[in-house]
């Protein structure tokens, strides 16, 4: 990352974004000092890892992580990879979409994905210098290889750009995953159990012969590469604040808040930061310690108001059969599948010692069967379809000298617009806003923050704008 004080050059054809002003200025600055593919943190990331590979090939007892950022918007790479994939586009460049339903025509959503293959090609011609350095010094006899993600990115499946805001569907939580095993030595060949990310340290571990610590859920999974062995019936996956989901391999269940409003919903951590900085002081002054959990050892750690951009409960609960529907275009409304899921969901949260106040948050007891009282799919049927609609336009919405479309610092500016606000939105009007959710207007506030401001809240407050 490198310091400029005067803004960078903002390309002509750069097309229009909401968030994160100050990353994209950052990412403009450091562009001016990756002009070649040896300069990029990508290439940088992989070379330290091949010095590392060429100085202790030789030695035994070594772990290497290469962790390198990319496939990762901005989907910044080079002629060289663009080239492969040109659609002879000429429309706005968009690299880094917004986390927001798309709106861009498809001549634009091919563009952004021909940018992401060609970043991936540069992904792959770096893995394959680790391949390269592998056959170099002979080490697949005697060393294990695994190439995995975190999470993947809608590029406009589903009408949805990124993570985060919409559902975990398939393309974003359905992660390739590549094992070499020496001991086994299975190439060329898939497996169908179910394995997930938290079971690669128990891998490790066994594979160093050394004993996996009780409170780790994962398994090791030498005889799953070996032979396809099963290491659990289901699994658990999400995102703070999110749907809570599982999986059992072939069905998918997407359960949605049981009401409006995300709540209760509390942050549980050791280490009072955020992913971009400390916790803000307002919110320590408000901590306070929580019995410990299994997994921190006896210590207490800090609960704290929990906050998630989004209200998940505004996409409703779903769930899918992969075998009928791999893109998952049809949920389904099946009370004996759905009851069968929600219990291996509730079961795991059990196993996971999730806190009490997720299983209200959720609508599911802690304890004792479930029963259709606890179904959610058929009762929010109507928020998945209401979600999947067309996303709102500015057209939509009356237009005036203050409305849907002005920054929310200009709103707050004016005290009728404020009284307007303070009205349908309540507590939401009074408290810390970021900045730049304040040069924001309502609308892409909105399209951000789903289930934040409801689409009939909206247009109530569209109205009354108008009238000022």
């Amino acid at each position: 990352m490198e310091g400029h004080v005067a803004d960078p050059p903002v390309p002509d054809n750069q097309a229009p974004t909401v968030t994160n002003g100050d990353l994209r200025r950052q990412d403009r600055v450091n562009r001016l000092y990756m002009t070649s593919e040896a300069e990029h943190p990508q290439t940088r990331t992989f070379d330290a890892g091949l010095h590392f590979i060429r100085t202790n090939a030789d030695e035994d007892n070594w772990f290497l992580q290469i962790e390198t950022f990319d496939p990762h918007e901005p989907f910044f790479t080079y002629d060289d990879y663009r080239k492969l994939y040109d659609t002879a586009y000429d429309g706005p460049e968009l690299d880094w979409p917004d986390y927001v339903r798309v709106r861009e025509p498809q001549e634009t959503v091919d563009r952004t994905r021909s940018l992401y293959s060609a970043l991936l090609t540069m992904c792959d011609h770096s893995l394959g210098r680790v391949l390269a350095a592998m056959d170099e010094h002979a080490m697949w006899d005697d060393t294990m290889l695994i190439v995995g993600t975190d999470h993947g990115f809608l590029l406009g499946e589903h009408d949805w750009w990124g993570k985060n805001t919409p559902p975990y569907f398939q393309e974003t939580i359905h992660l390739p995953l590549f094992v070499w095993d020496p001991r086994s030595r299975r190439s060329d060949e898939r497996r169908t159990s179910l394995v997930q990310t938290i079971d690669l340290a128990p891998t490790l571990l066994d594979y160093f012969g050394q004993p996996v610590p009780p409170d780790m859920q994962g398994a090791a999974l030498a005889h799953t590469v070996a032979c396809d062995a099963p290491v659990r019936e289901a699994g658990l996956f999400g995102i703070f604040g999110g749907h809570v989901n599982v999986t059992d391999g072939r069905w998918v269940y997407l359960r949605a808040p049981a009401r409006p409003g995300n709540q209760p919903l509390s942050e549980y951590t050791l280490m009072p930061t955020l992913m971009r900085g400390r916790m803000p002081v307002e919110v320590l002054r408000e901590a306070t310690l929580a019995p410990p959990f299994k997994f921190t050892k006896g210590v207490s750690p800090l609960r704290v108001a929990g906050t998630a951009y989004t209200d998940p409960h505004a996409f409703g609960s779903m769930l899918f059969d992969l075998g009928t529907d791999p893109g998952q275009r049809r949920p389904v409304i099946d009370d004996e599948q759905e009851l069968r899921m929600a219990t291996l969901m509730r079961d795991l949260m059990v196993a996971s010692e999730a806190p009490a106040e997720q299983f209200e948050r959720m609508g599911l007891p802690a304890t004792g069967p479930l029963a259709q009282e606890h179904l959610l799919c058929r009762e929010q049927a109507g928020q998945v379809e209401t979600s999947r609609r067309r996303p709102l336009r500015a057209e939509d919405f009356p237009r005036s000298r203050i409305d849907v479309t002005t920054p929310i610092s200009t709103l707050l500016a004016e005290p009728a617009a404020v009284s307007v606000l303070r009205a349908h939105l309540g507590d939401l009007v009074d408290g810390p806003l970021p900045g730049e959710v304040l040069e924001l207007g309502l609308l892409d506030v909105a399209g951000v923050a789903v289930g934040l401001i409801p689409t009939a809240t909206l247009h109530r407050i569209a109205d009354e704008l108008a009238e000022l």
